[in-house]
């Protein structure tokens, strides 16, 4: 009961602190299932430039994608980083997505896709469908492992286990949750004595 209180408290102190973060940002389900695929082991900022030229070529289409020449796609998505393995990553996303209709994706499909780990499962099925899946990222670790809530050990499922199950069940607390997890682990890069705030 203390550790519902206490995730509880932190997430108002930082709610208080930062307002709503409106995310994900995206104009469409298929914009934000891309960025999900590019913001892989890279910062948002290099996301957005990749995301402005696939717009640019009209490539914020799953179909599109699948008819772009592997070459032609990976240089378009340069500014994401890695971007030979994430065009590979795209169509079969594009692929899946395609082949899925208008049917919600379970997290074990996710799974199953070439390009698609926890995280990013995670993050599809919670922006992109809206369904309580908490998203645990290398901030979520920092954060709540400086704070002593995990293990230094604890597994990605192990984080996300500890949170769904302290936590209301709700896409809406969770979506904002995590933002606001993010928010606050670029903050504290700035002010190391931001964890003594919370």
């Amino acid at each position: 009961m203390l550790q519902n209180a206490t995730l509880i408290k932190i997430y108002q102190k930082l709610y208080k602190k930062y307002g709503p973060q409106h995310w994900w940002p995206g104009d469409s389900r298929e914009e934000i299932i891309i960025g999900a695929i590019l913001t892989q082991s890279t910062r948002w900022e290099n996301v957005e430039r990749a995301i402005i030229n696939l717009k640019q070529n009209n490539l914020i289409d799953f179909s599109r994608i699948l008819k772009t020449r592997n070459q032609k796609l990976a240089k378009i998505i340069k500014p994401a980083g890695y971007h030979n393995q994430k065009a590979k990553k795209l169509k079969s996303v594009a692929d899946f997505f395609l082949s899925l209709g208008s049917r919600v994706p379970t997290r074990s499909q996710l799974l199953e896709v070439h390009g698609i780990g926890p995280e990013t499962a995670d993050s599809i099925r919670l922006y992109a469908y809206n369904q309580p899946e908490f998203v645990v990222d290398t901030y979520t670790k920092r954060i709540f492992l400086q704070l002593k809530l995990i293990k230094p050990d604890a597994k990605y499922q192990d984080i996300k286990n500890f949170f769904e199950s302290k936590l209301p069940k709700d896409a809406k607390l969770f979506n904002e949750y995590h933002a606001l997890i993010v928010r606050a682990g670029k903050e504290i890069k700035a002010n190391k004595n931001f964890l003594n705030e919370i």
